[in-house]
């Protein structure tokens, strides 16, 4: 170690993310006819959440169950004004030179508008008029406008949107018809099964009420970035645009999912449809019914994957499991509790966490001064890891903003194999103010790391170094000095990345190399 004195959205080149609402590409927001919440009558949900029945039947037809749930999905139009200059997008007349003798407005006459049509697919929830749909099919909508199917005939209606919830991609729409709608039963979600049986449907390219047939193909699918809270259903039941906020629904004509979004090369249907979940749908139709926004629980930690290399740093069992804590806020929920960095959370209010995301999904769908029981594992070092129970009364989710910025840059030398190619400077306040480093972070700042070395899997320029090896970091000269004393190739760090707003986490480095 060195002393230095000086992610709708694409996931590979070729396969996209695709949202299934046909609508004009603008920022995810709330709809402009949103109500404010706790002026809505509460909705009539009929939910069914016994098992699914898996005996094997041979069935020559699911007409029947067509026929039963077909009337609760609806056709959504949408109308969105947009304002546009007539020259804009012409070369000539946007030329830089140009406006640069001529001023802005140069070949610009004044704001003309159109209106962009936009088309999706939703599903009657309630006889007293709650919709659910996906919150892209509404964005920014300035009519919402809903064709049902009816015993006296089709009929459409003008839409108020209740409320829209991008970070699940769920809105809630509300019509005012003088009749008992045909509302869908729910399901339980949390009781799907890979392999059961489903149908999807919605409105695809506007070609009219359409059904599909497959099955479910996964559970609890995320990290594709197409919203911030991700527990999908997968299904190869085709599903097209048009087809988003429509039905899945399962063998027993229940209401099991909405449609979201594809995996797809060509924009079409390739056998991968995402939908989220009914369980997610209704907490967030709750919310929004009830107060006109979603409220969600928070922890106040970082949080990573536990893997081999952090276990045996931490002197935890690897196969224990769980989601390891990098890093707690002061005077958060989690350190009210008890909760300490290192400590790996296996249980929340009972069930297993998984993965980060699995605990941010329950974290999250938790409201705002709840009470949760957290189980977690704690090693220490010469002891073995104990296990303990804490209870956390959570806070509410705040908007975060990270802050990022270059190193500092002064240096002086020092040599150890697993951290060479690390240089390092002190946390002064002239760094503080260049990073956004709160005050209550304390250690050595990453200046420079050498892209051959072990370190620049787990280290960048910016991180600030807080422990090694579980001895804590106060200053580059502690670094040095802890680095010097290391015994083996592999070290455990923990550092802090991001800035204002940042979080911690474990970094494990091994030198691989073998000696010359």
């Amino acid at each position: 170690m060195n002393m230095n004195q000086k992610g709708f959205i694409t996931i590979s080149t070729m396969i996209a993310m695709v949202c299934l609402g046909l609508a004009p590409g603008t920022a995810w927001a709330q709809n402009k006819t949103a109500a404010k919440g706790g002026t809505n009558p509460p909705p009539k949900l009929v939910i069914q959440d016994t098992q699914l029945s898996r005996e094997v039947k041979q069935a020559t037809s699911i007409a029947p169950m067509v026929k039963k749930v077909a009337p609760s999905v609806v056709s959504i139009y949408t109308s969105t004004t947009i304002k546009e200059r007539s020259g804009a997008g012409h070369p000539f007349l946007n030329d830089p030179m140009l406006r640069r003798f001529f001023g802005e407005e140069f070949g610009q006459s004044a704001p003309r508008e159109r209106k962009a049509q936009s088309l999706g697919s939703g599903v009657i929830v309630s006889p007293n008029g709650y919709i659910l749909t996906a919150s892209h099919v509404v964005e920014d909508a300035d009519v919402v406008k809903v064709a049902l199917t009816l015993p006296t005939g089709e009929r459409e209606y003008e839409a108020r949107v209740i409320g829209s919830d991008p970070a699940t991609d769920i809105a809630v729409l509300k019509i005012e018809a003088n009749t008992n709608l045909p509302a869908m039963v729910l399901a339980d979600s949390e009781k799907l099964e890979v392999g059961d049986l489903v149908i999807a449907i919605g409105n695809p390219f506007g070609v009219g009420q359409t059904v599909t047939k497959g099955i479910i193909s996964a559970l609890g699918r995320g990290g594709f970035n197409i919203t911030g809270y991700e527990n999908f259903i997968q299904t190869d039941a085709a599903i097209n645009p048009g087809n988003s906020g429509g039905a899945l629904v399962d063998a027993e004509g229940r209401l099991a999912g909405i449609n979201t979004a594809i995996m797809s090369k060509s924009g079409g249907f390739q056998g991968v449809g995402f939908a989220v979940p009914i369980n997610m749908a209704r907490y967030v139709m709750d919310r929004l019914t009830a107060e006109g926004k979603v409220r969600r629980g928070f922890l106040g930690i970082s949080i990573q994957p536990l893997t081999s290399g952090l276990a045996k740093g931490l002197n935890l069992p690897a196969e224990s499991g769980g989601v390891l804590v990098g890093g707690v806020s002061p005077n958060s929920a989690a350190e009210k509790a008890g909760v300490k960095d290192g400590d790996v959370i296996l249980e929340v209010n009972g069930k297993k966490v998984a993965d980060p995301r699995n605990l941010q999904l329950a974290v999250a769908q938790t409201p705002p001064g709840t009470k949760v029981t957290l189980r977690v594992l704690r090693g220490e070092v010469g002891r073995k890891a104990g296990e303990k129970t804490l209870t956390a009364t959570l806070d509410e989710l705040p908007s975060e903003a990270l802050v990022g910025g270059p190193a500092g840059n002064e240096s002086e030398a020092a040599t150890q194999d697993v951290l060479d190619g690390v240089e390092v400077t002190d946390l002064d306040g002239q760094v503080r103010r260049q990073l956004g480093i709160p005050a209550s972070v304390r250690g050595a700042v990453v200046t420079n790391v050498d892209p051959n070395s072990a370190a620049a899997e787990g280290l960048r320029p910016g991180d600030i170094i807080l422990e090694i090896n579980r001895q804590p970091v106060r200053s580059a000269e502690d670094a040095i000095r802890l680095s010097k004393d290391l015994k083996n190739t592999r070290v455990m760090l923990r550092v802090w990345s991001g800035g204002r707003g940042g979080s911690t986490r474990y970094v494990v480095i091994e030198n691989t190399k073998s000696s010359p």
